[in-house]
């Protein structure tokens, strides 16, 4: 069975893209552009509020895909916005083509990542809702390893909900009691 790469480089419905560090790959209110998967880089997605606050809704790096999943499944303009906080390679592709042409068993593949980056995101959600801040940077530790010394720490607070003194009394106290 090919590799989740392999396919996407097959696919003639896809194209690799190189962005600069800052630049976008959408917008708010751009139409769709697609689904993108990370091979090299970190992207953000992320809202404006009326106020001008940004509020980041999701990080991914190399063998991850972004998105605004809504946009893409509803055929709308995308609500995030979805810039490269590094230098990035990507491949952007229409989910709905490259599906049509690969095997089944490369479907159920591709179908599994989907799901458990679903399954990230909502239990995401489900910490935001419920959880004290402490539990939900440390789930961020565990699930991103390789994003903590990658990110800027205001960014890392705006994706746990906290303000970035909150982040840097936290990971003291961490510190502390190791």
């Amino acid at each position: 069975m090919r590799d989740i790469l392999t396919i996407l480089n097959s696919d003639s419905n896809s194209s690799k893209k190189t962005f600069k560090k800052g630049a976008f790959v959408q917008k708010a209110d751009d139409s769709i552009a697609g689904s993108v998967y990370i091979t090299k880089g970190i992207l953000r997605s992320y809202i404006i509020d009326s106020s001008g606050k940004e509020h980041i809704y999701a990080f991914a790096s190399e063998k991850h895909f972004i998105g605004d999943l809504e946009a893409m499944e509803f055929n709308q303009s995308s609500q995030l916005y979805i810039d490269c906080l590094e230098d990035s390679e990507v491949i952007i592709f229409n989910q709905e083509k490259l599906l049509n042409n690969l095997s089944k068993e490369e479907v159920i593949e591709f179908n599994e990542l989907l799901r458990r980056n679903i399954g990230k995101l909502q239990r995401r959600i489900l910490m935001l809702i419920g959880s004290p801040a402490v539990d939900r940077y440390l789930y961020f530790v565990d699930t991103y390893p390789n994003l903590i010394n990658r990110l800027p720490q205001r960014m890392i607070a705006s994706y746990l909900g906290i303000a970035p003194q909150t982040l840097s009394t936290l990971r003291r106290k961490i510190l502390q009691s190791e």
